[in-house]
């Protein structure tokens, strides 16, 4: 379960990034905090595109260094949810990302968001409806992620 909330985490991460990669002011000149959450929501959206295709150096410019995930499964860092997704153990089979709610304070940013997957972690069916939250900081001009904490609801 904790891999799955990484893969998705990933999959926001790289949404955010596509995004993210304006400034501090070019993020006010094209919108101001409104481009800032379009950029963000469409760089959860590329997280979860990049985890489905296994592409972990795209996920790897979303997640920050220091990036850390708690899900049911336990605690995650960056270096053990890219090397899970590499491996296969991490399976991403589908994903429908629900509604997200983008809160921006200065350079910190909070997506709240909901899915629904088909997924596996070791072989172990973890599909069913997520919620979660992503923590997303804008470092030199560059928003990423930098903690993400997901839950799996009861059926």
């Amino acid at each position: 379960m904790k891999r799955i909330l990484a893969c998705v985490v990933l999959i926001t991460a790289a949404a955010s990034f596509a995004l993210g990669q304006m400034s501090s002011t070019e993020g006010k000149s094209k919108g101001g905090e409104a481009g800032v959450k379009t950029a963000l929501m469409q760089m959860e959206r590329d997280w979860v595109d990049a985890a489905q295709k296994k592409d972990t150096a795209r996920l790897g410019t979303i997640l920050a260094d220091d990036w850390a995930a708690q899900g049911s499964s336990g605690p995650s860092t960056k270096a053990q949810t890219l090397a899970e997704l590499k491996s296969g153990d991490n399976k991403l089979d589908s994903i429908t990302l629900g509604e997200m709610n983008v809160r921006v304070f200065r350079d910190t940013a909070v997506v709240t968001g909901s899915d629904d997957e088909k997924s596996s972690y070791k072989g172990k069916d973890t599909s069913g409806h997520y919620v979660w939250t992503d923590v997303f900081v804008n470092r030199k001009g560059h928003w990423q992620a930098v903690a993400s904490q997901n839950t799996l609801m009861a059926p």
